[in-house]
């Protein structure tokens, strides 16, 4: 039986080592932390539970995919529900707009709190689903670097309604043109962040992303978002993966053109084909020492970060629903004299997730677990100890004066992560979250292949192609495995 190898196991990692047990390889799975999952895992504080990472699940069918390919029921091994309502959206004036998964639901209540029309939403709506249609084949299934990818008829039927994809629009200027209200505008910049983005800079094609919310849904595992990962595991395992966990691999070793396997410290393990689901620019410089990295993706703007805080609180907020984003009107004030990137969203959001209103014993009962997001940029040796300070004092009292609150007096634990937290935890260049970001209209074609030069060794995860975020590690995961045989 031929073997193969994953390096790191995040979910497109996790989502390789399932593929190759189908198709039929011996597998081993090394991961250097002493969890599986990535970003995609979980921690306790006391009586408190929290997801660590992604905390929006959209697309569950890539996730029921894996263990269809097996031949599993995907009910077997981890449930979710669909939620009513996407996200709550509060605004500095006092405005309100819950935006329900229907999309009819979302059109009713803007024409009854903003007092305008919801024709120039709903086709804003039609452009996203048709921008999808257009694009998803030829860009989400298929590599961009393969030269007979050009010749298909999903890049012909792409490439045929280019000129209606807004590639040389920004999606600021797209939805400051269609739509006819300025919250609006700002609920709809906000997606860009959805793959560590500036909507100032990244091109309009990306008005994809509302599509993926509001057209297919969001969704909420009935276990927390960690429960992903526990269920994939299981997968692989129930298939024959070899999960070895506190083991780091210090090297991909490969004669010219071949893959060879790995070293795991002084040991050699000879394996038929690696993937490699480390970020890709720590990946060649800490694993593939003897390779350049390709100048294109060297230079790439890494994408946005996070600075994460994690409360428990002592109190239920009956005004707050699983997802909350939080607008500023005045953002200068608030935080962007923080810093002098121009990567970073400049018309931000605070993004509150409550994992308890589902998940009921992820908290004592009346408390909630909330997971509080800022955007910021990726480490450049910023003092990220006053940025944290900072941040959480001005997090503070902007939710303490939209939600009437004194919260600090609620905050039962407290635990955080920053860019720096982030890059030693899950070895993602400068604590970014999403490898590159896509502030370039170009930025699609730049991202790093799924395959190499060197025969047998793979790349997948959120810093290669087609980008970061659940869904599309997934596909990273489907795309380099297909160019795999089965045994």
């Amino acid at each position: 039986m031929k073997k193969a190898i994953v390096i790191g196991s995040g979910i497109a990692g996790i989502a390789s080592a399932i593929r190759m047990a189908v198709k039929g390889y011996e597998v081993l799975v090394f991961e250097a932390n002493s969890y599986p999952g990535g970003k995609l895992s979980s921690f306790r504080l006391g009586q408190y539970r929290f997801d660590a990472g992604p905390s929006l699940f959209t697309m569950p069918q890539f996730v029921e995919e894996l263990f269809l390919l097996a031949e599993k029921n995907p009910k077997d091994y981890f449930s979710y529900v669909k939620n009513e309502t996407a996200c709550h959206y509060f605004f500095e004036d006092g405005t309100f707009l819950p935006f329900k998964s229907d999309v009819t639901e979302v059109l009713t209540e803007v024409e009854s709190t903003l007092k305008v029309s919801s024709i120039p939403l709903k086709k804003h709506f039609e452009k996203s689903k048709f921008i999808y249609n257009k694009t998803y084949e030829a860009f989400l299934e298929k590599s961009l670097h393969k030269f007979n990818t050009y010749f298909s008829k999903a890049v012909f039927k792409c490439l045929s309604n280019a000129h209606k994809l807004h590639l040389f629009s920004t999606m600021h200027q797209v939805n400051r043109k269609a739509l006819n209200h300025p919250k609006l505008v700002q609920i709809f910049d906000r997606f860009a962040t959805y793959n560590g983005s500036n909507p100032y800079q990244a091109p309009g094609i990306l008005n994809i992303i509302p599509h993926l919310e509001h057209g297919f849904g969001t969704f909420f595992p009935k276990e927390g978002m960690h429960s992903i990962t526990e269920s994939l595991v299981q997968l692989a395992k129930d298939l024959g993966v070899k999960f070895i966990l506190n083991q780091k691999v210090t090297e991909i070793i490969h004669d010219k053109n071949t893959v060879l396997g790995i070293k795991n410290g002084s040991e050699t393990i000879f394996a038929d084909i690696v993937f490699c689901n480390s970020d890709i620019r720590p990946a060649y410089k800490n694993l593939l020492p003897k390779l350049k990295i390709p100048k294109h993706v060297n230079k790439q703007e890494a994408s946005s970060s996070a600075l994460i805080f994690y409360w428990g609180m002592k109190k239920q907020f009956h005004n707050l629903d699983l997802h909350n984003i939080f607008f500023s009107e005045n953002y200068e004030k608030e935080f962007s004299h923080i810093f002098k990137e121009k990567s970073v969203y400049h018309d931000p959001t605070i993004y509150v997730h409550v994992s308890s209103k589902i998940v009921k014993n992820d908290a004592p009962k009346n408390c909630e677990s909330w997971f509080i997001m800022v955007n910021v940029p990726s480490n450049s040796g910023q003092d990220w100890e006053e940025i944290r300070k900072e941040i959480r004092k001005n997090v503070l009292i902007k939710l303490n004066r939209i939600l009437s609150e004194k919260l600090e007096d609620l905050i039962e634990v407290e635990e955080y992560l920053d860019p720096i937290r982030i890059e030693e935890r899950t070895s993602s260049f400068a604590g970014a979250l999403y490898g590159a970001s896509s502030n370039d209209r170009m930025a699609a074609f730049f991202r790093h292949p799924n395959f190499s030069k060197i025969k047998g060794l793979f790349f997948v995860g959120g810093s290669v192609h087609p980008g970061g975020g659940i869904p599309l590690c997934l596909l990273s995961a489907k795309i380099a495995t297909n160019f795999v045989k089965s045994e």
